[in-house]
């Protein structure tokens, strides 16, 4: 069985408050982008693998972890151990999305891991408990279990579905492959309620986004690795309606009229695709 795990864009950020458990409590909206990997899971026989139960195998980008620290991987050992029946599985991975890109790549890995092993083996799970588990992988795991356009608080776990029309419009994601430190941005950040929500704003028209809608990781980030700050004002340049980093980055998108010919151009080593939104 395969499926094919797409990434997603923040559309505003806000830090508001640090937890007692170490956390942030946030608000933020998650907008889903087809851009996507693809996910494959089968039965299988495991000879003598580093997981117990799993044959993992991967293609594409590579990702820069151990095998233990794979989402996917974790994800099965999740519910292997509340499903001891869980077959062993062959798990192939084909990587198109960039990892520390503050796309979500990784995120949506584990939850499809999640959703797969549910529907492949009858595992009977309903959306609310595949969140459940989705948030021990995970902040951003959640999401892409609803996998549609949500207002998310707390870590992120919220989801609060709303309406967004971008038909209009089509997406340029540029990651520049500057990979950022998560803690470290976060420690460059004031926790703060906003005046006006991302919530209100986001139902506000697209042109109005530009002086209102933030992502509070701009300013700290930006001051470390002012080519991303570079690659936001090369959007506007040419003409985005709106232009952010998305995450906690490095991966900064613009939205531009359907219509609107672009042509921005990045180094070869630049991650960079036009998707419709």
């Amino acid at each position: 069985m395969v499926l094919f795990p797409n990434c997603k864009i923040n559309l505003g950020l806000n830090i508001i408050a640090k937890r007692t458990d170490g956390y942030h409590d946030l608000e933020t909206v998650f907008y889903p982008v087809q851009i996507k990997d693809a996910l494959e899971i089968i039965e299988g026989i495991n000879a003598q693998q580093a997981v117990p139960n799993i044959q993992y195998s991967m293609s594409g980008l590579q990702i820069d972890c151990d095998i233990e620290s794979n989402l996917c991987v974790k994800a099965y050992q999740l519910l292997k151990k509340d499903f001891a029946g869980l077959p062993v599985v062959n798990m192939h991975l084909h990587k198109a999305i960039p990892t520390g890109a503050g796309l979500g790549g990784g995120s949506a890995n584990g939850a499809f891991t999640l959703k797969l092993l549910n529907k492949k083996f009858d595992l009977g799970l309903t959306d609310q408990e595949l969140i459940s588990y989705a948030l021990q992988l995970g902040s951003d795991c959640p999401f892409f279990i609803v996998n549609k356009s949500c207002f998310g608080t707390g870590r992120g776990e919220n989801l609060e579905p709303i309406t967004i029309d971008l038909t209009g419009y089509k997406l340029m994601i540029v990651h520049p492959g500057i990979h950022i430190n998560t803690g470290l941005a976060f420690s460059g950040i004031q926790p703060l309620k906003p005046s006006k929500s991302i919530k209100t704003i986001i139902q506000q028209p697209v042109v109005s986004w530009k002086e209102e809608l933030k992502n509070d990781f701009e300013a700290p980030i930006f001051s470390q690795y002012p080519e991303l700050k570079m690659i936001k004002d090369s959007l506007y340049d040419h003409g985005a309606v709106y232009a952010s980093m998305t995450g906690s980055g490095s991966a900064v998108y613009g939205i531009f009229g359907k219509d609107t010919a672009i042509t921005l151009s990045f180094p070869k080593n630049y991650f960079v695709k036009i998707s419709l939104s």
